[in-house]
Formats: structure tokens, C-alpha cells, sequence
């Protein structure tokens, strides 16, 4: 029986900071609607939300695909020496 994680901490911590990145490019993608419906707002089509945010969303994605990918370290042995051998006479 295995007694670990299937991913290291290092996998943790980039898959939380690729969440938060794809939470920011969705917050940078909101917004823009106007408060009459029968007036239409360009803001919509501002650089923010049609260029700046999907490519922050996209990165965010490949971080967290990173995440899952990557392999984390094996865990480092103790550094035993190896027992002295007798010679042969």
C-alpha cells in the first residue's frame, strides 16, 4: 500500500496558480453589458475582453495541464554505504 499523493507539492502549487489564472482571465472577460437593454454597448469588443482575456484563460489551462503532466520528484534516499567487502585470499 502506497502512502502518497499522486502528485508532489511543487504539481500543487502550479495547479492552484493556473486556477487563479483562468478565475483572472474570466474576471478580465465580464463586464461590458449596458444597463438598458435596448441600448447596445461596444464595450463588449474592447482588447480586454475579446484578446487579453482568453489568451490569460488559455494560459491558465496550460499551466494546469502542466501541472497534471508533470513528473515530481522522486523522494531522495538516505545515503547508506555499502558494508565492507572481505577480500579473497
Amino acid at each position: 500500500m502506497q502512502d502518497s499523493f499522486a502528485f508532489g507539492k511543487r504539481n500543487y502549487q502550479i495547479l492552484l496558480a493556473g486556477l487563479a489564472v483562468i478565475i483572472l482571465g474570466y474576471i478580465l472577460m465580464s463586464g461590458g453589458g449596458s444597463a438598458d437593454p435596448s441600448v447596445f454597448s461596444y464595450e463588449i469588443f474592447s482588447p480586454r475582453r475579446i484578446t487579453v482575456a482568453p489568451v490569460v484563460v488559455l494560459t491558465g489551462y496550460g499551466l494546469v495541464f502542466y501541472a497534471i503532466m508533470h513528473k515530481p520528484a522522486p523522494p531522495e534516499e538516505p545515503a547508506v554505504s555499502p558494508a565492507p567487502r572481505k577480500k579473497k585470499s
